[in-house]
């Protein structure tokens, strides 16, 4: 499905024309130009390591060469990326891009079960993760068409050497990405490379999100939704931002999560900005040492980042005096969070609001412009309008659901017509499940959600997945799971458990659910019942146990 193909994202097509001032056909047009204006500058720091934006060209350009050239891959193949924050991420995905081929993010903490799952939806034919990550691999890419697997260490990518090849099985090419690289015969702008180039049209990446029946969903972002995302984050964001020379962004939030792909990947480095990678975001200590030695001037995080940094002893010895602004998002921002955070740091903090589905941008505060408690302004050509259960728009000051139409809003979920037509209606308004309500001046706020979902730490948690692996159990008899304030995720995945043997412990279920969920996922509090309440054909009611 693409724009071409279904009349709904007519609207956005004409969109993205119109904001994209620089008339990109594709995001390699803004990789080539900033590549071209910012050579010889610092793109990305990592672990002591720099690389500019000319040796992201060449890199990229060889590795593209060498996954249509000897891997054999074609237009429109998917490969996924199962990286933490490193420089060899903006490597590998810039390389994808350019070689035609359609990039799938993937959270290396997976486990199995959610590895073989992703890569089976996608159809990813090759894989480029971490050494670590191999053993767990071995035992999901049997199931898969993974028929290429390239793995790299932390600190292997400024000068690159070919490395040995072999299989992770009869049929599985097992190769590094320094050598990979080597292999290639592209350069610069993607020579050596054959076939058409993509149009804003094209699929270019698919970004896996949960949905309410637990099953997550590849979210289908073209050239065109990615485009549209960084022009409209960037003309609403202009005063802040400042110029290019200056940009210096601290970058602990994960590139294969959708706001910090589109924030550094894409944004921040078509601006020509310097982004500093954090592999280990959960290392406070680490990311406040790395920001005392370098003059960053923009940070974003989740809620949950800010109150574990100001609670942490280091962070009054880091010079916040060149920090511009911060913004969060993600999860929602706690007010009394944001005036500490501004106090202490003597900066901005804006809060912005977006998903998966919508490339990341939506809605976004500026430090001239905003409210406290509220995520900003619609950006851009986002049309957004707040409708009842019965599909009726709601007066300004009432709460509604949250619709938007734009250029930068999917093209639909991976190979689920269903769940596409579910989710976006006959004019091209994808439903957010989130309950909001107009504030005067065109301010939005997030007060509720519809759906289950779980926001711990800005992931997203799915009730359903983790009743289908507690029920697996086999003295799990009933069980329903809610979220649940917390102060340090902001929430909690709890489960309601009815048991058939009363020797069951919470530990030793929290154990179980370790073995097929990312650690994130597993219930952090477990309460054991003797029955759970219904309805009356028998559905379990969890908006009884919140």
């Amino acid at each position: 499905m693409n724009f071409t193909t279904d009349s709904r994202f007519d609207f956005s097509r004409k969109q993205v024309d119109a904001i994209n001032s620089e008339h990109y056909t594709s995001v390699l047009d803004l990789f080539e130009r900033a590549c071209s204006e910012f050579a010889e500058k610092i793109a990305f720091s990592c672990l002591g390591q720099d690389i500019s934006f000319r040796q992201i060209d060449e890199m990229s350009g060889k590795f593209a060469a060498f996954l249509r050239g000897d891997a054999g891959l074609q237009h429109g193949d998917r490969v996924a990326i199962q990286l933490p924050n490193l420089i060899q991420y903006p490597v590998a995905a810039w390389g994808i891009l350019r070689a035609g081929l359609v990039l799938v993010n993937t959270n290396p903490l997976y486990t199995e079960r959610e590895l073989r799952h992703q890569f089976q939806d996608s159809g990813a034919k090759a894989v480029v993760m971490l050494s670590d990550f191999v053993a767990a691999a071995e035992q999901v890419i049997p199931d898969t068409d993974i028929k290429l697997v390239i793995t790299t260490n932390a600190l292997d990518m400024m000068e690159p050497q070919p490395g040995p090849t072999h299989n992770l099985d009869q049929s599985v090419v097992l190769l590094t990405l320094p050598a990979a690289i080597s292999l290639g015969q592209g350069k610069g702008s993607g020579s050596g490379l054959s076939g058409a180039r993509p149009t804003v049209n094209d699929l270019a990446v698919l970004q896996y999100t949960g949905g309410t029946t637990g099953v997550a969903k590849g979210a289908m972002l073209s050239h065109g939704n990615i485009i549209s995302a960084i022009a409209q984050g960037r003309n609403h964001l202009a005063e802040a931002q400042g110029e290019s020379e200056t940009r210096l962004l601290i970058a602990p939030l994960p590139i294969y999560h959708i706001f910090g792909f589109t924030l550094y990947l894409c944004g921040n480095f078509a601006s020509g900005g310097r982004s500093v990678l954090i592999p280990n975001p959960r290392d406070l200590y680490g990311l406040l040492d790395v920001m005392r030695s370098v003059p960053f001037t923009e940070f974003a995080a989740v809620n949950t980042m800010l109150v574990g940094l100001m609670a942490n002893q280091k962070f009054d010895d880091v010079d916040w005096s060149n920090l511009k602004w911060t913004i969060a998002g993600g999860a929602a921002l706690v007010p009394d969070v944001a005036r500490e955070w501004e106090r202490r740091t003597d900066s901005k903090l804006i809060e912005g609001y977006g998903l998966s589905e919508t490339t990341a941008n939506l809605s976004l505060n500026v430090p001239s412009s905003r409210r406290i408690g509220s995520v900003g302004q619609a950006m851009g050509f986002q049309e957004i309008k707040l409708m009842d259960s019965s599909g009726k728009m709601v007066a300004d000051g009432n709460e509604g659901e949250l619709w938007v139409r734009g250029p930068n809003v999917m093209m639909g979920y991976w190979k689920r017509r269903e769940a596409t037509e579910e989710a976006i209606d006959p004019e091209g308004f994808f439903k957010t499940g989130d309950v909001a309500v107009k504030l005067d001046n065109g301010f939005y706020k997030v007060v509720d959600r519809i759906k289950d979902m779980i926001l711990v730490s800005g992931f997203n948690v799915y009730p359903n997945e983790i009743e289908n692996v507690l029920y697996s159990h086999p003295d799990v008899l009933e069980c329903a799971v809610v979220g649940v304030v917390d102060d340090h995720s902001g929430e909690a995945v709890k489960a309601f458990v009815v048991v058939r043997n009363s020797g069951l412990t919470a530990t030793a279920l929290r154990e179980f659910c370790r073995q097929d969920l990312t650690a994130y996922k597993v219930p952090k509090n477990i309460e054991f019942r003797d029955g759970l309440p219904k309805s009356n054909v028998g559905k379990i009611l969890r908006r009884e146990l919140r």
